[in-house]
C-alpha cells in the first residue's frame, strides 16, 4: 500500500476518526456527569448512611473529629451525596447548637481531609465556611459562603460566628436537620454555585458532542 493509493488514504482518514472519537468517548465519560449536574443541581441525593452510634469514621478523619468534639460538637452521624451517574461520597456530621452550627467532614477530590461549617437560616438561606479554597459568594441576608485555606478549626469557628452576625440561623440542629439542610442546599442557595463549578464539565460535554456529531452527521467525503 503506497501513501498516495486510496486505499492509504481510506486507511489515514478510519485512523483519524477512530482518534476522534476515542478523545469525545474519553471527554464523555470524564464530563457528561458534570454536565448533568450542571442542568439538573437538585438531582443529587442526600440519603443517611449511618446514625451516630454507627458512624465508621475514617482514620484520616480523625484528628480534625477531635478538634470538633474538644470545641463542644457532637457526632450526628454520616450521609451520603450522590449526582447522578457518579459515585455517592460520605461526609460524617457533627453538630454544635449552641454555636448554631453543623460541621461536616469529608476527603475532597485530592483525597486530602476537608472541613466545612454549615448553619441554615431562618426563613431561608445558609452560611458555609470551609476549611479549604472556596470561591465566595453572597447574596444579601440569604447567603454566604466562601473558604479560609489553612485555618485551625477554632480559627474557623470564629470567623463563621463572626459571619453569621446580624443573620437569625433557625433552631434544629438534629441529624434530620443536617440531612434536610443538604437536600434544601442543592434545591436552592447552591445551585448557582454548583452551576459555577460544573460549567467547564458542559462545555466538554458540548465539544465532545459536537465532534461525535461531526464524524457521524458531517458526511460526504468522497474518497
Amino acid at each position: 500500500m503506497s501513501p498516495g493509493s486510496p486505499a492509504f488514504g481510506v486507511l489515514v482518514e478510519l485512523v483519524f476518526v477512530l482518534v476522534a472519537l476515542g478523545m469525545a468517548v474519553k471527554l464523555l465519560l470524564l464530563n457528561f456527569w458534570r454536565a448533568v449536574l450542571f442542568l439538573f443541581p437538585a438531582s443529587v441525593r442526600v440519603q443517611p448512611e449511618a446514625p451516630a452510634g454507627q458512624m465508621a469514621l475514617p482514620a484520616g478523619l480523625t484528628p480534625l473529629a477531635d478538634r470538633l468534639r474538644t470545641l463542644g460538637f457532637v457526632p450526628l452521624g454520616s450521609h451520603v451525596e450522590q449526582p447522578r451517574f457518579q459515585k455517592g461520597t460520605s461526609s460524617y456530621d457533627f453538630a454544635h447548637p449552641g454555636a448554631h452550627t453543623f460541621a461536616t467532614l469529608h476527603f475532597g477530590p485530592d483525597g486530602k481531609p476537608r472541613l466545612y461549617l454549615l448553619t441554615p437560616l431562618a426563613p431561608e438561606g445558609f452560611v458555609l465556611t470551609a476549611g479549604y479554597r472556596r470561591p465566595g459568594f453572597e447574596l444579601p441576608g440569604r447567603y454566604r459562603s466562601g473558604g479560609v485555606a489553612e485555618a485551625s478549626v477554632e480559627r474557623l469557628l470564629q470567623i463563621h460566628q463572626e459571619r453569621l452576625q446580624g443573620l437569625v440561623p433557625t433552631e434544629d440542629f438534629s441529624w434530620e436537620g443536617r440531612l434536610g439542610a443538604g437536600r434544601a442546599w442543592y434545591r436552592g442557595a447552591g445551585q448557582r454555585e454548583i452551576r459555577r463549578q460544573n460549567l467547564q464539565g458542559l462545555l466538554w460535554t458540548v465539544v465532545a458532542l459536537a465532534i461525535v456529531a461531526g464524524l457521524f452527521l458531517g458526511g460526504g467525503r468522497s474518497v
